[in-house]
């Protein structure tokens, strides 16, 4: 199955109101910037999508990325794990404004969540957190004489990808560690959609390279030259 789409607007053209959305990335590295910014240009055209969840890393940087998706007023729910990272000036101002809720979770734990959202494993438990607020009101069991921490998984409507190439059929490989939580989200959304560097035929990537199988990508589209969220935010860049 072709799975290529032509053009950055058809890619996230299907992300409604009020989805959860992962966004991969640590920081800028494997943050998808143009898919990010395709999903501002459809808010600014048509009013959707609005009061989204998104689930990341950190809160984004500067004015561009995952900062103008907050910025626009384009989400209800942060779900992350750093919240002030270099330059959070957008969500800060958001969130003593009261105008998006956060929910903090340990990034291991945001990790394992995510994993256990693509595995189908409900829940688990965990000793991070205990004794802490991030424990209050969840289930503490005690085993082998140590209190742990039960979670649950993390599972979104749509995931935005960076990957370094992929088929046409959605297999993908990452650079480096642009890879971080990029794997992992493919697998915990209903549709995943990916803005690779290149676009290559089935076959021309090594089986024993392929990170994520195609079974867990929905649309590729192909971004030659994507930017990188530090570059711009030096250059002072605001989104759009």
């Amino acid at each position: 199955m072709d799975k290529t789409i032509g053009h950055l607007a058809e890619a996230v053209a299907k992300i409604g109101d009020s989805a959860t959305v992962m966004i991969g990335g640590f920081g800028g590295a494997g943050s998808p910037i143009e898919l990010i910014h395709a999903l501002i240009d459809r808010f600014h055209a048509t009013g959707s999508p609005k009061n989204l969840t998104v689930v990341n890393n950190n809160a984004g940087n500067g004015h561009v990325g995952l900062a103008a998706l907050i910025e626009h007023g384009m989400v209800r729910k942060l779900i992350c794990s750093f919240p002030r990272s270099s330059d959070p000036r957008v969500f800060t101002e958001k969130y003593l404004a009261g105008e998006i809720e956060l929910e903090l979770v340990p990034q291991g734990t945001l990790a394992e969540r995510i994993r256990a959202g693509g595995a189908g494993i409900p829940a688990f438990y965990t000793p991070t957190a205990y004794g802490t607020h991030l424990a209050d009101g969840k289930v503490i069991a005690e085993f082998d004489g140590q209190p742990y921490v039960r979670e649950r998984w993390l599972k979104a409507d749509f995931a935005l990808i960076k990957a370094h190439a992929g088929d046409r059929h959605g297999n993908l490989t990452y650079s480096k560690a642009a890879r971080n939580f990029n794997p992992l989200m493919c697998m915990a959304a209903a549709t995943t959609i990916v803005q690779v560097s290149r676009i290559v035929e089935p076959g021309e990537i090594d089986p024993e390279h392929v990170v994520t199988p195609g079974i867990f990508v929905q649309g590729v589209v192909e971004v030659p030259d994507p930017q990188q969220e530090e570059v711009l935010n030096r250059a002072g860049a605001h989104y759009p």
